[in-house]
């Protein structure tokens, strides 16, 4: 399974602690494609996905369309999390460059990179 950079795909979550999202939900692909493509690493970045409406550059949101979203959505950049690439179950879309533009500006804040 190809697992590019900004692809949405279900993910299972569980188990979790805490507020960490929980369950098998979209989440969008973070890490670098060249990484997750080589067999020596087993564990991709992502970052989950709510229809839960977020404020601030933490939850950018997403539209319908190429990302295969149902609904708007937004994704939780505070719940980065690193996932074994046998919890993916499928990749169903892809976000806008815009949106993954978004989604890096949270991640620079989030991990202290700007």
């Amino acid at each position: 399974m190809k697992l590019d950079r900004g692809a949405v795909a279900l993910v299972v979550l569980d188990p979790t602690v805490g507020h960490e999202q929980r369950g098998t939900r979209p989440c969008a692909i973070v890490s670098d494609p060249d990484v997750t493509a080589d067999q020596r690493y087993g564990l991709i970045a992502v970052v989950p996905i709510s229809g839960t409406e977020g404020e601030g550059a933490l939850y950018p949101p997403l539209a319908l369309g190429p990302s295969g979203l149902r609904k708007r959505s937004y994704a939780l950049v505070d719940q980065i999390r690193s996932v074994d690439k046998r919890r993916v179950d499928r990749v169903f879309g892809h976000v806008a460059r815009e949106e993954l533009d978004a989604i890096d500006l949270g991640l620079s804040l989030f991990l202290g990179l700007a």
